[in-house]
């Protein structure tokens, strides 16, 4: 029996593709309408499942709207500060490099996923940025490329956030004073994201995952939607134009608006500070990210004026983050208040040995995150529950730890929320994007539960 080709392969995921693209242009709504409809429905279920009234459940969520405020500020400071450092000259050189070397659209198509995907591994926010980034350069350069794919493609690769050094729940619980520790002490990262089984599902992600992606592409030319290279071009000029308008006149306002010494004195005292933080015992947290993404990109950008004009333009990626993480936030708060988490996580826990509960733990967090997209939010409402399990029936802190978080991390590649700076970055809709991604999201899932069953086995 002759082994099927590649070529069959292609047709088989061509096809798939089509399906699940056809289906979300006709069915999937904008992200805020998926916002909405999440919240109804958690009500719904709080109220028919928790048993739940209708002005306890309209309570919670109305207190817990704006629980998440600060997080919310963090979440846009980062997406829109880490537009600013991916798009810096030094950056963009070292990008263009990068797309310069690239001539085929499949080529293109392994190249965003690598950089979305190695970016998001380094730190969240700017993977989730640069990949974007890279993916439009790439769409403008090669010719051919099926511009909604690329766009997938390099957003598939924030998946490796879960994985990578910036995995919130790994890291937070890697802190000695972290919210749970009388519960769980503080986990090492070399018993997490650096553990060997984690370290060779990062790397079996990398090399699969872009391998897939250029899969996916296209082959008749009839069904390859290009990039706007007109459009997009006006769009940079504009760009470039208002952000040179503060330096027409020669006034002391401009010199200073102007001043490569003021940015650079701001941007060391910045540095210094990072430096001094952590020779006096400090931690990486998500403050002190922003922090040394900011002063960096104020460095790089080399005046105050360059540094405003590009950070206007991060602005504009995170709208859908300031006007839908509010309504997340109700979300988990209807979840929490009502005990759904508990009763989601129970119904896993319940048929899970220690060997299991990892794989488990996987699921119920894949399930759980379509209403709290957040690893650390995540974390608060499921980890408790999780933890107490694992203790209760032996099964590995660490594992169950690692499993919600990559739970979280899985089910971002059709979370609408996350996809947001992508989308503003590319002009596309949610619909464009996400059949694709629903595809990446199956395999990637397969990798997942691979990984958590044969680290659960060795315990």
């Amino acid at each position: 029996m002759r082994p099927l080709s590649a070529r069959f392969w292609r047709q088989i995921l061509s096809k798939v593709a089509g399906f699940f693209t056809e289906l979300m242009r006709r069915y999937l709504p904008d992200p805020f309408v998926f916002a909405i409809g999440l919240t109804l429905l958690s009500m719904v279920m709080a109220m028919l499942v928790q048993g739940q009234a209708a002005p306890a459940v309209i309570l919670e969520w109305g207190k817990g709207f704006w629980n998440l405020l600060a997080f919310t500020t963090q979440m846009a400071v980062i997406l829109a500060m880490g537009y600013v450092l991916a798009t810096a000259p030094l950056v963009d050189r070292f990008l263009d490099r990068i797309v310069e070397r690239v001539a085929t659209p499949r080529g293109a198509v392994i190249v965003a996923t690598l950089v979305g995907g190695i970016g998001s591994y380094l730190n969240w926010g700017f993977g989730l940025v640069i990949g974007g980034i890279v993916a439009r350069k790439l769409a403008l350069r090669v010719k051919g490329v099926h511009y909604p794919l690329i766009i997938a493609a390099a957003y598939s690769g924030f998946t490796l956030y879960g994985l990578g050094l910036s995995a919130s729940i790994p890291v937070l619980i890697s802190t000695p004073g972290h919210p749970m520790e009388k519960l769980m002490g503080v986990i090492a990262l070399k018993d997490t994201i650096f553990s060997t089984p984690m370290l060779l599902t990062s790397l079996a992600v990398i090399i699969t995952l872009p391998l897939l992606n250029a899969m996916l592409h296209p082959r008749d030319p009839k069904d390859v939607t290009e990039i706007n290279a007109q459009a997009e071009t006006r769009a940079e000029q504009g760009s470039a134009a208002g952000g040179h308008s503060m330096g027409l006149e020669n006034t002391l306002a401009t010199r200073m608006n102007n001043s490569r010494l003021l940015s650079l004195v701001i941007g060391v005292c910045g540095l210094a500070y990072v430096g001094l933080y952590f020779t006096q015992g400090g931690t990486l947290d998500l403050n002190l990210i922003n922090f040394l993404i900011l002063f960096i990109g104020v460095l790089l950008l080399g005046t105050p004026a360059n540094y405003v004009a590009k950070l206007n333009e991060g602005i504009k990626t995170i709208s859908g983050i300031i006007l839908q993480y509010p309504f997340y936030a109700g979300i988990m708060a209807v979840m929490a208040g009502s005990g759904l988490v508990d009763t989601i996580s129970r119904v896993f826990v319940d048929i899970a040995t220690p060997q299991t509960l990892p794989f488990w733990g996987l699921v119920s967090s894949f399930f759980i995150n379509f209403f709290a997209p957040s690893g650390g939010g995540h974390w608060v409402i499921q980890g408790p529950f999780m933890i107490d399990a694992a203790k209760a029936i032996g099964s590995s802190v660490a594992q169950t730890s690692m499993s919600v978080m990559l739970g979280n991390a899985w089910n971002d590649l059709v979370q609408p929320f996350w996809i947001l700076p992508a989308l503003a970055l590319s002009k596309l809709k949610l619909k464009d994007v996400m059949g694709y991604t629903v595809i990446m999201m199956f395999w990637v899932g397969l990798i997942y539960i691979v990984a958590m069953l044969a680290w659960g086995a060795q315990i």
